[in-house]
């Protein structure tokens, strides 16, 4: 196959090691735990592609106002203020 890579006589090993492991009784079961989580991880895989197509993240200098925050004007203590835009 593959110089230096995996062969046939390669993955029998490794399918004796996994049924030596778990043994005969827990492998359907493991398989199929497997099979769920490959599911999930290609579900979840479209997902986060979709969301991706459908809202651009803006970066975070662009998301930032270009003047800061105004900060709220408050009165010295003993003093009456008036509200302004009022007309008399």
């Amino acid at each position: 196959m593959l110089r230096n890579g995996l062969e046939p006589w390669h993955l029998l090993i490794v399918a004796i090691v996994f049924i030596v492991l778990f043994g005969s009784r827990k492998l359907p079961d493991t398989a199929r735990a497997l099979g769920k989580s490959m599911r999930i991880l290609k579900s979840e895989a479209k997902a986060m592609k979709a969301d991706d197509t459908a809202a651009p993240v803006e970066p975070a200098s662009v998301q930032r106002s270009a003047e800061p925050a105004a900060a709220p004007v408050r009165p010295e203590p003993g003093k009456v203020t008036e509200p302004t835009g009022t007309t008399s």
